[in-house]
């Protein structure tokens, strides 16, 4: 009986968010690419990242991401491009997105100011063959027996401005156009890809010798959905370590509290490679039939740290952990 309330929960809450088609990632600050194109050649060096994501642990079917992304500076460093595959599951759902971004950087004196866009394709999926029911499911007439899939071309665009490592601030739309997504043929769509609007933007403050603050917060927004904003504030020691909290809005009408908590932690291996991990803690009400969501990233720059190369203006320096 728990299992089955949990999962009429769960059911319930894909409901509620349907218009919430994007996927949460407690790390958002290392997978600015995902939400912004006009991030990618901000690095300074080629980078390519690899995270994994499990949701709501515990419960059959929960979401899980798998992506890896890639991003280079050109052209003097005044361009930058990029490109990403990821693969999202939810119960008997396959998605598999690939993007590639482009994106180019003006000097001005206080900053950086980069102007992207992004091409992308979606595979969207469902095998109904794998539904599991009380009753056979061939009984009821209105549930396709096979594999149905479509593919979903969309483009999008953004804005991303940072001086350094220390304040970066950003508008997107990664995919503009509202496509239709319905997998069986009709005349009349029945669902379609939303239009998401993210703001991103970080500041980092020394306030001790060898420890900085981080303050940094993801805006989300898509019509018929409620408001949505992940805010982070992390502390970084002797450059190489940091430890943060984060706090998810998200939740419903009758869940005031927010969706989740997380503890992050991450920490800079070497020159090039960088180790970041996270979990949430549940706060909605399906807090009683899961373990939390646990969240892991790595990153390898190939052309070791920075440090402060010049951009035919302000000089900059490329930071293993958030940039």
């Amino acid at each position: 009986m728990k299992k089955i309330y949990a999962l009429a929960i769960f059911i319930c809450g894909l409901t509620l968010a349907f218009s919430q088609q994007d996927e949460h990632y407690t790390q958002f600050m290392h997978y600015k690419q995902g939400f912004n194109p006009a991030y990618v050649g901000s690095d300074g060096a080629p980078s390519i990242s690899a995270l994994v994501r499990n949701q709501w642990i515990g419960i059959d079917g929960a979401p899980q991401t798998q992506l890896l992304t890639f991003n280079m500076p050109a052209v003097n460093n005044r361009v930058g491009v990029g490109a990403s595959v990821s693969r999202q599951t939810i119960g008997v759902t396959e998605n598999y997105t690939a993007d590639a971004a482009y994106a180019y950087h003006v000097p001005f004196a206080r900053g950086i100011l980069s102007m992207g866009l992004q091409a992308s394709v979606r595979l969207l999926s469902i095998n109904f063959s794998e539904l599991q029911g009380t009753q056979p499911i061939g009984t009821d007439g209105s549930i396709p027996a096979d594999y149905q899939s479509r593919y979903v071309p969309n483009f999008g665009a953004g804005i991303y401005f940072y001086k350094g490592n220390d304040v970066y601030f950003g508008i997107s739309v990664p995919r503009i156009l509202e496509s239709n997504i319905d997998l069986a043929d009709s005349k009349e769509p029945l669902s379609r890809e939303y239009r998401h609007f993210y703001a991103m933007g970080g500041v980092k403050f020394k306030i001790g010798e060898k420890v900085q603050l981080q303050p940094q917060m993801l805006v989300k927004y898509v019509t018929g959905a409620p408001f949505d904003t992940d805010v982070n504030l992390n502390l970084i020691f002797s450059d190489r370590f940091t430890t943060g909290v984060s706090y998810r809005i998200g939740g419903n009408k009758n869940n005031n509290i927010g969706e989740a908590v997380s503890l992050l932690l991450a920490a800079e291996i070497s020159e090039n490679i960088m180790f970041g991990v996270s979990y949430d803690a549940t706060l909605s009400e399906l807090k009683d039939y899961n373990s939390g969501s646990i969240e892991g990233v790595v990153r390898y720059f190939f052309a070791g740290k920075s440090k402060g190369e010049k951009f035919d203006g302000p000089a900059r320096s490329r930071d293993p952990r958030f940039f």
